[in-house]
């Protein structure tokens, strides 16, 4: 079978396998970026795309878990596609044994008890982010809210300056959505910005997480400078804008769907356990894993090299996982998605991300229970490493 001479199809892959899905621009997404992956449910379980240098795709919730899992067989070591040989993400894009070191390192920051000292701070913020607009009857959610309440607590929480949060989001954008380039001039831009603070915290260490990383020391030595600027990466980038997009997700579904947004409203102890099914629905990340040896898998044989990514999206809109998976139920229990990954890589910052939305639900509903897309405008959302909502105009009235 002959193919568009851009595309890359090795000879190992069967043509009933190839699929034409370009992750980073498939047909749909701008109106419904969740709508337009579910559409791979359609053919079969591990298909091929020729785009982005050319990798599976793992569609299905069992072969996604697994390969989670499985570090055996499919290894971290690059997690982007198109895969990028310039930094390496630490620690997730090690494999065990060697990344828990690492990992063991940043998670006391992200505990529960460690994070439920900073609820308080989480909760006053966005009380004052929403009393910042409320009145104006309208916002654009994603630029003003969504953007704005996990950095402003993430720079506390690395004690960086506010005044950099711009900066630092325009990085965070280019990194998680960006094509191969702009993944690395995004890199470059962080490494102009955080040498001054390696630096500065190494002469004056603090309690903050920079301070915790530049002077650590793993197995007695000091962590060479890539290792420690790969951390610098994951620590900065990777809870922006997954945060962010999960919210803004989980808020145009609330803007859409009234019934749904009025019970939570009306019963808020309600929030405390939807938040798992918001998030099932919403799911952000692409990453992918490498083959490391030659395997049969699920119908296909993967050579050694090749990529296959793990859509977590498509974990939780996996109708042989979920029911109706589509549909928000409110009530659903239980709820075990795949949107913070599974195994020994499961996302440190995961119950920082739920302390966030939690709250958020809960103060935006308690002052703004009534609010809708703003009359004569689109949502627009984005695929990529994370998919994103890239605008969100809201509306409502007021008194």
């Amino acid at each position: 079978m002959s193919y568009p001479a851009h595309w890359v199809v090795p000879g190992h892959v069967p043509a009933d396998r190839v699929v034409d899905f370009d992750f980073m621009h498939p047909p749909g997404a701008e109106t419904d970026v969740h709508a337009a992956w579910k559409t791979l449910h359609d053919g079969p379980d591990v298909v091929w795309s020729p785009y982005n240098g050319g990798h599976w795709i793992a569609t299905r919730a069992q072969d996604i878990e697994t390969i989670q899992k499985d570090a055996a067989r499919f290894s971290h070591v690059r997690v982007t596609v198109p895969r990028s040989e310039d930094v390496q993400l630490v620690p997730l894009e090690l494999d065990p044994p060697e990344h828990a070191a690492y990992r063991t390192l940043i998670t006391p920051s992200f505990l529960p008890q460690a994070i439920a000292s900073m609820e308080e701070d989480v909760r006053a913020l966005t009380i004052e982010l929403i009393e910042g607009f409320k009145a104006r009857g309208e916002c654009e959610f994603v630029g003003e809210f969504a953007k704005m309440l996990p950095i402003v607590i993430f720079l506390r929480l690395v004690d960086l300056p506010q005044d950099d949060r711009l900066q630092l989001l325009e990085m965070a954008e280019l990194s998680v959505r960006g094509d191969l380039q702009e993944r690395q001039r995004s890199q470059g831009m962080l490494m102009g910005y955080i040498g001054k603070w390696v630096e500065e915290r190494t002469r004056n260490p603090g309690n903050d997480l920079i301070s915790l990383i530049v002077n650590a020391r793993i197995d007695g030595q000091p962590i060479s400078p890539e290792r420690m600027f790969g951390m610098m990466i994951v620590v900065l980038f990777g809870g922006l804008d997954t945060v962010a997009a999960m919210m803004s997700f989980i808020c145009r579904f609330l803007a859409e769907h009234p019934v749904e947004r009025r019970r939570l409203a009306a019963e808020p102890e309600l929030i405390l356990t939807a938040v798992d099914e918001l998030i099932r629905r919403h799911g952000v990340t692409n990453t992918a894993r490498v083959v490391v040896q030659d395997t049969a898998f699920n119908g296909v044989r993967l050579k050694r090299g090749d990529q296959i990514q793990v859509p977590n999206a498509l974990f939780g809109l996996d109708e042989r996982r979920f029911a109706n998976p589509m549909d928000i139920d409110l009530g659903r229990k239980p709820v075990v998605h795949a949107a913070f990954g599974n195994g020994p890589h499961r996302c440190p910052g995961s119950f920082l991300a739920r302390t966030e939305i939690k709250v958020f639900l809960q103060e935006w509903l308690k002052r703004i229970p009534e609010f809708e897309i703003k009359a004569g405008e689109q949502p627009r959302c984005a695929s990529g490493m994370v998919n994103g909502m890239l605008h969100l105009p809201l509306q409502w009235h007021v008194a």
